[in-house]
């Protein structure tokens, strides 16, 4: 039954590629208490343009406060939406970043040979306790709401009775811009991002593995050292890399005037890339798509915004047919990375949408999106 289930049913489980095809995508409506002011309407704004971009290819389940249906009614009005459905579904909701607070779908084969849907709650907890707010302009969450994260993937998971979908409560904690997965047996993560004091309190590497493995059904996992406190996930690896097919990626190659630190985790990124195999032996081959400049996402009217703003082309979304790339005002980065993915991407649609109050806020469309498998 829904909703008693902790661990897999027997048989296996596996974490489809990014690129499977979806039921739907869910995005989150961010609320009041989780965006500095000076950001919050146009933040606002770029999830419905999000919505909107993402409609044109597949249903979209848009998670909104109660009390912030109408605006967000209000703002999908206006704007272009494509032939599927956005279902503004009330929610108890704040974070607009879903790829972290959200379920994390797998499909596996009972020992019986059925085939089953399971989502994972991974019990989110404010990125290891880093994204509490109260400070440089961020409101400051109440435990009520830091409950309401926590539990957001959890209620999601119950709130689909009618598709016959397993809940499964991990382990072990993290969030999903934390997993950059193949879909055919490997894994590619950070470890300062799941190897941490704030998620994993005394668990081992090889025990975080066993349960990554367990639970995601993956054979192979790639890890890269990252940092501890560099921003706010503790280096996603979904900021830095991302598989366009099997043994095949993008990298993304921070631009010379970010900070010394983020050209080191590039460096440690495509070190392993050039020494390590995938599950299946294959050596990687990877594209490097080099970022915008950082001074053209523009600061907000009283300059509080992140001291990193989030401006990764790699952070992109496939959806069923197409594939949703950001755009961040950096003409000549812009046009680059679009011929690149569309160089990558010949049988698909690649849509860029703008973003900038995204970046300011630390993450980019990958981060914003879930998909429903």
């Amino acid at each position: 039954m829904l909703g008693q289930t902790e661990s897999i049913p027997g048989g296996s489980a596996k974490y489809p590629a990014e690129w499977a095809s979806h039921i739907a995508t869910i995005l989150g409506f961010p609320s009041e208490c989780s965006l500095p002011s000076n950001l919050y309407e146009a933040a606002c704004s770029e999830i419905i343009e999000l919505a909107g971009a993402i409609s044109h290819f597949e249903a979209v389940r848009l998670y909104t406060r109660p009390t912030d249906v109408p605006r967000a009614q209000s703002m999908l009005s206006s704007t272009g939406c494509g032939s599927h459905a956005i279902d503004i579904i009330p929610f108890a909701t704040n974070h607009l970043w879903v790829r972290d607070t959200g379920p994390v779908y797998v499909h596996g084969i009972k020992c019986s040979r059925e085939k089953y849907r399971a989502a994972i709650s991974f019990g989110f907890n404010e990125w290891g306790g880093n994204g509490g707010g109260g400070a440089d302009g961020w409101p400051e969450l109440t435990a009520e709401h830091i409950q309401e994260n926590q539990s957001f993937a959890k209620r999601v998971i119950q709130s689909e009775h009618d598709i016959g979908l397993t809940e499964i409560n991990a382990e072990i904690c993290l969030e999903g811009g934390a997993l950059v997965s193949d879909g055919d047996g490997t894994l590619i993560v950070s470890e300062s991002s799941i190897i941490s004091k704030g998620r994993n309190p005394g668990m081992t590497k090889k025990e975080i593995e066993n349960q990554l493995t367990r639970l995601l059904g993956v054979e192979k996992i790639i890890w890269f050292p990252g940092f501890h406190n560099l921003d706010v996930t503790d280096v996603h690896a979904d900021a830095e890399i991302q598989f366009v097919r099997p043994g095949v990626l993008v990298v993304s190659k921070p631009h010379e005037s970010a900070r010394k630190e983020w050209h080191d985790v590039y460096s440690q990124v495509t070190k392993v890339l050039e020494t390590e195999t995938d599950a299946r032996g294959r050596r990687f081959e990877f594209h490097v798509i080099d970022e915008p400049d950082p001074q053209l996402i523009l600061p907000s009217d009283n300059g509080e915004q992140e001291d990193d703003p989030a401006t990764n082309y790699v952070n992109f979304y496939y959806v069923n047919g197409g594939l949703i790339l950001p755009m961040f005002g950096d003409e000549s980065a812009d046009k680059a990375a679009l011929r690149t993915m569309q160089h990558l991407h010949p049988d698909r649609v690649v849509r860029q949408v703008y973003v900038n109050a995204l970046p300011l806020t630390g993450g980019v469309i990958h981060c914003a999106t879930q998909p429903v498998l």
